[in-house]
């Protein structure tokens, strides 16, 4: 039975005192764990306070509410208010589906803010308007301990592809082949009140404006042509491309003044958002492609400046050698117009929120040989040994200089630490997805991988 959270037995308690600041008093992990524990007994038990908290935590950190408000003022000096939590989470409700929106919001939040002990607003009620709790948790944090409980976070995750050199027997049937683009994977949640961006973890996208705002105004007319009575809304699964990954990367995460003009959102499946919380639904691939089109077709009519597109592709039969040739054009072709490689998808697949090969990426890889020029140290569980090998050379007159952290075992990090004497100076093989300019001019490498040292024989001495 779940708690009822318009019961006035929640107004008038006091809770940041007790939890949150018991989570900020040790940033031990398992010490947020135990504070979770008692706060899950305590409201099993019937404690008020202990629900109030768990509740304002799954307000904050479930990833489908976002209350679009930026700015929370903070509040000084206020004692002995009627912090009535009943009023603050039907404002919220209201935020959460826009029903409430611009100056009237802020003017809303201001009036709540003042009912409030300036220890509950600033501790408790801010942090879940702004979605973060500022003590050192988060959903995995939760989980851990409210799982198959009502306070449980939902999980956010999407539909993610295996590498095709691993699955080279699932290469058969009929496939679509898709450019893989080199951008940043962006879930558009539009229901009537209007479209969240999210990242493929569940985080919010605040900064591709022209993008959600185009999406926003037509979410009215996107959702009746998907032909789902009663949806709730869709997701919109696509990438956002820039003018290079660098500048889309630094423009996606920055706090304030960013510039995402002319970036373009490509759209390549649709499912309901019902069915995406489930983690699956069930309708073939060439079937959403369907779906897709009818519902963007809107986009169509409207005037469209070019800001999402729905992503194009061919139907291959790869039970065939011909089928085969032609993916192997397809991706030849992708990589020497500058795509990262391509995807390839089984059409009779359903959407599932997980890895699969239902879905599956052919990219090409290259390897380069550097110098080790520096080390850096580790930090966290690498503090004490190897973190990066610091690398420089050129390649096709491009030269490159890079931090190689990844591929290396636990071993080779106390090897190659306790020897880096040795190390610097030699020349490593680098493995990595593609060679990338930077802003400046100089070069780097894309997931860069250690692979081996040049010159070493297996298990000679450092």
């Amino acid at each position: 039975m779940s708690t009822n959270y318009s019961d006035d037995k929640f107004d008038g308690v006091k809770v940041a005192a007790d939890w949150v600041r018991d989570l900020e008093s040790d940033d031990g992990r398992l010490h947020k764990e135990r504070v979770i524990e008692k706060a899950l007994v305590a409201a099993k038990l019937g404690s008020s306070e202990a629900q109030c908290f768990l509740f304002n935590c799954y307000q904050a950190y479930n990833p489908y509410y976002t209350f679009h408000i930026r700015q929370v003022p903070e509040s000084e000096g206020l004692t002995n208010m009627p912090n009535p939590w009943t009023a603050f989470w039907a404002l919220l409700e209201k935020l959460r589906t826009r029903s409430v929106t611009g100056n009237q919001a802020r003017k809303d939040v201001e009036h709540i803010m003042h009912l409030f002990d300036s220890v509950e607003w600033n501790g408790l009620a801010r942090r879940v308007l702004l979605r973060d709790l500022r003590c050192g948790i988060s959903e995995k944090t939760l989980n851990k301990v409210l799982a198959k409980t009502e306070w449980a976070i939902p999980v956010f995750t999407c539909q993610l592809a295996q590498d095709s050199s691993d699955q080279p027997r699932k290469l058969k049937g009929h496939r679509r082949l898709e450019h893989k683009l080199d951008g940043v994977r962006v879930l558009a949640l539009i229901n009537r009140s209007g479209c969240t961006l999210y990242s493929r973890n569940g985080k919010i996208f605040e900064n591709f404006t022209e993008i959600q705002d185009y999406l926003t105004q037509h979410a009215q007319d996107i959702i009746p042509r998907m032909g789902i009575k009663g949806s709730e809304g869709v997701i919109l699964d696509g990438e956002i491309v820039g003018d290079s990954f660098q500048k889309l990367m630094k423009q996606a995460h920055r706090k304030s003044d960013a510039d995402t003009r002319g970036m373009v959102y490509h759209v390549f499946d649709i499912i309901p958002l019902e069915d995406f919380r489930r983690g699956h639904w069930n309708k073939q691939q060439d079937r959403r492609l369907q779906e897709l089109a009818t519902a963007m077709s809107v986009l169509n009519t409207a005037a469209n400046p070019g800001l999402v597109q729905v992503m194009d592709g061919i139907t291959v039969d790869l039970d065939t050698a011909e089928g085969h040739d032609i993916m192997r054009r397809f991706a030849q072709d992708s990589v020497a117009q500058g795509y990262e490689g391509i995807m390839i998808k089984d059409l009779a697949a359903p959407y599932e929120c997980k890895r699969s090969s239902f879905w599956m990426k052919w990219k090409p890889v290259i390897t380069v040989d550097l110098d080790v020029v520096d080390m850096e140290e580790g930090t966290g569980r690498n503090l004490g040994r190897l973190g990066a090998l610091v690398c420089e050379g050129v390649d096709n007159g491009r030269r490159i200089r890079v931090n190689v952290g990844s591929g290396l075992s636990d071993s080779d990090r106390d090897q190659y630490w306790m020897a880096r004497d040795s190390v610097v100076g030699r020349v490593v093989e680098v493995q990595a997805d593609a060679v990338t300019q930077n802003q400046d001019g100089s070069y780097s490498l894309r997931f860069p991988r250690f692979v081996r040292f040049r010159g070493f024989e297996a298990g000679e001495k450092l």
